[in-house]
């Protein structure tokens, strides 16, 4: 019973520990690096009760950049288009439209293209979020 409960600690720490590094990397890069971190931090503290501490400053951190990415339709619209410039740049990549692109392909391409969908996805999220506080 004892080596069972530590596979499945050593699987939610290598589980968590994944998700944060992808979150910290897409904190500079396009997509949604606050909230993989917030994920990968409550994976982690479901099994290290000490992490457990950082969990409310993130989502909180989290929470405001998804209030502020819908605080005004100049925001919002910029959201739009950065999206959109996501999907059509992985079309692009995808395509291989450009010989000189760096890491032309449909990998490279399909991660801009679900970028640009995860990020649609928050902007409907937070505006629904922002609403439903307002009234």
């Amino acid at each position: 019973m004892a080596a069972g409960r530590q596979v499945k600690r050593a699987t939610i720490a290598v589980a968590g520990v994944v998700v944060l590094l992808i979150g910290i990397a897409l904190l500079v890069l396009p997509g949604p690096g606050l909230l993989l971190v917030l994920a990968g931090l409550l994976i982690l503290s479901s099994e290290f009760p000490a992490l457990e501490k950082h969990v409310d400053p993130v989502r909180d951190r989290a929470m405001k950049a998804a209030e502020d990415s819908v605080s005004s339709p100049l925001r919002i619209a910029g959201s739009v288009i950065v999206g959109l410039g996501l999907i059509a740049g992985g079309i692009i990549w995808g395509l291989r439209v450009f010989s000189w692109l760096p890491l032309a392909g449909w990998s490279t391409g399909s991660s801009l293209i679900l970028s640009g969908i995860v990020l649609f996805a928050l902007l409907g999220w937070s505006y629904r979020k922002v609403r439903a506080r307002r009234r």
